[in-house]
């Protein structure tokens, strides 16, 4: 069969539709769901970017399950996303670049064959969630865990907590924290109780905790609360050691502190100990300074005070030897040094000789 050759004299507007679309996802996608896509595709070109379902039902002749039921499809196939009020009414349809929803599954894939190829690091997160996917729940899959009683009671302490109504980007987050992540209802009450107590009512904020918990390997209350604890004591007992106050410590001074009591298993008289020094050497809260010597308290297995001052003593000797034998080494330079007489002994005695001749 002869080729065809496709042409055209001249189109006053057009719609781009990626060829990936064509290529992979427009092949086994039913009819109608593909003029769902294109029409949403061509809404995109025009100015207004806002319609409603009955534009679709008046242009299509459809049923309103036959639109939701095409908005469905193309959410599984991660082409698009749906949010929804309180009331389950559709707000806003997001669409997703074929091209950069490609990128996400081959960074899904090699994220997942990193996890399998590390072995013996305990603190990794579960094999099964090596990325935030929370996005990729659809509007059915929102509606089952709905049904799910445990889903409905965290979802209403959430709500309670909020002081507001969860929309479909919250309860996403939420079900990927108990089903992404594996958090029992209790740990994600804990988690939202803690943050909000601090002050932090956002769930984007509560989210990052949930996935450092997850890295951490806590999965229980009593583990989180534990962390939480250690973490409390040991930022805040450093900013007390260094006079901070009027603000929180930055993500850098944080991390320093959390190796010091985590990593070092260093106790708070420890630390402060190390923060008095540091103002007392420098002048300032210099966390640089005070890892210094926290580093080399860890590397001579400094495991209290008592380990600190016979440090210091031991220190102190070595100097004390030092200057001694500096002291010596100068003493004998200037013996070694002071200018010796030469003498003609055989001209001495014949000058003796005359003399007494």
């Amino acid at each position: 069969m002869a080729n065809i050759k496709l042409s055209s004299n001249g189109l006053p507007s057009f719609t781009s539709v990626p060829n990936i679309f064509i290529d992979k996802y427009m092949t086994n996608a039913n009819g109608e769901y593909i003029k769902i896509y294109l029409y949403l595709l061509r809404h995109m070109e025009g100015e207004e970017q806002t319609f409603s379902i009955q534009h679709l039902l008046d242009t299509f002749e459809y049923t309103e399950k036959d639109v939701l039921r095409a908005l469905s499809y193309w959410e599984k196939q991660n082409l698009i996303r749906l949010d929804f009020d309180s009331k389950k009414n559709l707000t806003d349809i997001l669409l997703i670049n074929p091209c950069q929803q490609e990128a996400f599954h081959l960074e899904k894939g090699q994220a997942k064959e990193k996890a399998q190829g590390e072995t013996g690091d305990q603190t990794a997160a579960p094999e099964e969630t090596p990325f935030n996917q929370k996005d990729a729940y659809t509007l059915e899959q929102v509606e089952q865990f709905q049904d799910n009683e445990a889903v409905q009671e965290i979802l209403f302490i959430t709500e309670n907590y909020l002081g507001r109504t969860l929309n479909t980007t919250d309860i996403r987050t939420i079900l990927y924290w108990y089903d992404g992540l594996k958090f029992s209802p209790e740990l994600i009450e804990y988690l939202i109780e803690t943050c909000i107590s601090n002050g932090h009512t956002s769930l984007r904020y509560m989210e990052k905790i949930a996935l450092s918990w997850t890295e951490k390997g806590i999965s229980t209350v009593s583990e989180a609360r534990a962390a939480h604890t250690l973490y409390s004591q040991c930022v805040y007992g450093v900013m007390n050691a260094f006079g901070i106050s009027g603000r929180n410590l930055i993500a850098n001074e944080t991390a320093f502190a959390e190796k010091w009591a985590k990593e070092y298993a260093f106790s708070m008289d420890i630390i402060k100990e190390a923060c008095r020094r540091t103002i007392s050497a420098t002048g300032k809260a210099s966390f640089e300074y005070a890892d210094t010597i926290l580093t080399n308290w860890h590397k001579n297995h400094v495991h209290n005070l008592e380990d600190v001052v016979k440090l210091d003593t031991a220190h102190k000797g070595k100097t004390s030897a030092k200057a001694k034998q500096a002291a010596e080494n100068a003493q004998s330079s200037r013996f070694h040094n002071f200018p010796q007489r030469t003498y003609n002994y055989d001209k001495l005695e014949q000058q003796l000789l005359n003399t007494t001749s």
